[in-house]
């Protein structure tokens, strides 16, 4: 074993079984949010690492061994989360760990053949979640590319809202507009609920002054979005075609969304034996054999004129790469995935177009099913999602009982600095609300803030 016995417990017992990229952002995340962890890798060094750099538990060994989990302390596990490069094999140590203890269990499975069986696997296998990166990667790709005007899309409410990021240009009709009198000039029905200017994030009142050159985050349903993106000026149709380079699971999973949504696709691929796969999975989509780093074919390709253009290969560097080629010989929307964390100060001084962390979508569902564990039986956490480098949260709450939120209005709970309520989903139907609403039992409430660490609805009061 490897670390320091912690005495004094905070938060769960949580087990994670993997040490690559996911479970070290995920051992980041969680030890912030303050729980007890322990580590299980088969590579004593990446234990070792784990364990010196964040004061945590670590045990080398098979994590799918009931002997490894028990040195690892199973039986005192809250939830354990099994995110080793294979599908199998996590599902087998969830299946061992859900023999050994009662504790919740979370598995990564990425394959496409299993995608159709989670339903089925969850049932049987008692498993809380499962958590596919490379889906949810190309899900926030699709929702991007649907409105490519925008740096990132994300979908509350069971996708009824959403909440975009925007950059106003220098010229826009919002410069030195203060929020309150925007509906002087522009029909609207959004809620801005952060804007960043020089480095610095703001959860804005109604006296903000929006300036040109703002990173903006609004929110409301998908529609009203749209409509007030085109009234300060953006394009707001959804691309016609996309590039893709490299294919794997992510690209097979964005270009089928894509198709499915009419969007032509063409992805460049390496390897002879998946191109042939791919041609059998995505009949409709054009799979071309050949090196997508290569400047002539990007171009012999219709690079120049692709109207969007993702590149997906497994090392960043060459998708920074092919995102700052494709930015000079192109107008196309690019959206760059990228799978390291470190160097993101670098990285936000390149015009990379859209950038999506696969690990950090990852750690953000998982983060959101532990505070609902550890919320009270008044609410739970739906959905979480971090923005602005994790400076601000938004976090989608169900209310599920009676407390000292519902039933007073607004204007009447004294709620905590630097936070706003931003919509409230109640019968399927969603509204921005004012100070005089109310909410109420069986509402989903979501909120902005830059406090971090919620797990309740009643966290929102100072």
């Amino acid at each position: 074993m490897f670390g320091i016995d912690k005495t004094i417990k905070h938060g769960l017992n949580i087990i994670i079984i993997g040490c690559g990229k996911v479970g070290r952002t995920l051992v980041d995340q969680l030890c912030q949010e303050g729980h007890d962890i322990t580590v299980i890798d088969k590579v004593s060094k990446k234990v070792q690492d784990v364990a010196n750099l964040y004061d945590v538990m670590g045990v080398c060994g098979n994590g799918a061994s009931f002997s490894t989990q028990i040195e690892a302390g199973i039986k005192d596990a809250d939830l354990v989360i099994a995110v080793t490069g294979s599908d199998e094999l996590n599902l087998l140590c969830c299946t061992i760990a859900k023999q050994a203890s009662d504790c919740s269990v979370i598995a990564r499975v990425r394959t496409p053949d299993y995608n159709e069986d989670i339903p089925y696997l969850r049932e049987k296998l008692g498993l809380a979640r499962i958590i596919n990166p490379e889906l949810e990667a190309a899900k926030e790709v699709a929702r991007i590319l649907y409105m490519p005007a925008a740096l990132e899309v994300s979908s509350f409410a069971h996708d009824q809202a959403e909440i975009v990021k925007i950059k106003l240009p220098e010229d826009t009709i919002l410069h030195e507009l203060k929020i309150m009198d925007m509906g002087k000039r522009i029909n609207h029905n959004i809620l801005i609920c952060a804007v960043e200017r020089d480095g610095e994030v703001y959860i804005p009142s109604g006296n903000f002054e929006l300036r040109g050159g703002d990173i903006m985050s609004f929110v409301g349903t998908r529609k009203n979005c749209a409509r007030f993106m085109k009234e300060i000026g953006f394009d707001t149709h959804r691309v016609h075609d996309t590039l893709i380079v490299g294919g794997g699971k992510a690209a097979f999973y964005l270009a089928d969304q894509l198709l499915r949504a009419g969007i032509a696709v063409k992805i460049i691929e390496n390897d002879v034996k998946r191109c042939e796969e791919l041609s059998t999975l995505l009949p409709e989509a054009i799979i071309i054999n050949g090196d997508g780093t290569d400047e002539a074919l990007l171009q012999e390709e219709g690079l120049a004129t692709a109207e969007s253009f993702v590149p997906l290969t497994g090392i960043d560097e060459e998708n920074i790469m092919l995102t700052l080629h494709a930015k000079q010989v192109s107008n196309a929307k690019a959206i760059t995935k990228i799978n390291r964390i470190s160097f993101k100060t670098v990285l936000s001084t390149l015009d990379l177009g859209s950038v999506i962390y696969p690990k950090y979508i990852t750690s953000e569902k998982i983060i959101a099913y532990v505070r609902a564990k550890l919320a009270s039986k008044d609410s739970n956490i739906e959905t979480l999602y971090h923005m602005f480098d994790s400076r601000v949260e938004a976090i989608e709450f169900l209310v599920k009982e009676d407390s000292e939120v519902t039933s007073k209005t607004l204007l009447e709970l004294q709620l905590k600095k630097n936070l706003l309520v931003c919509f409230i989903s109640r019968k399927g139907r969603i509204f921005i609300p004012t100070g005089q609403d109310t909410i109420q039992v069986g509402d989903e409430v979501m909120v902005v803030t830059t406090h971090s660490g919620f797990n309740d609805v009643t966290d929102i009061l100072a």
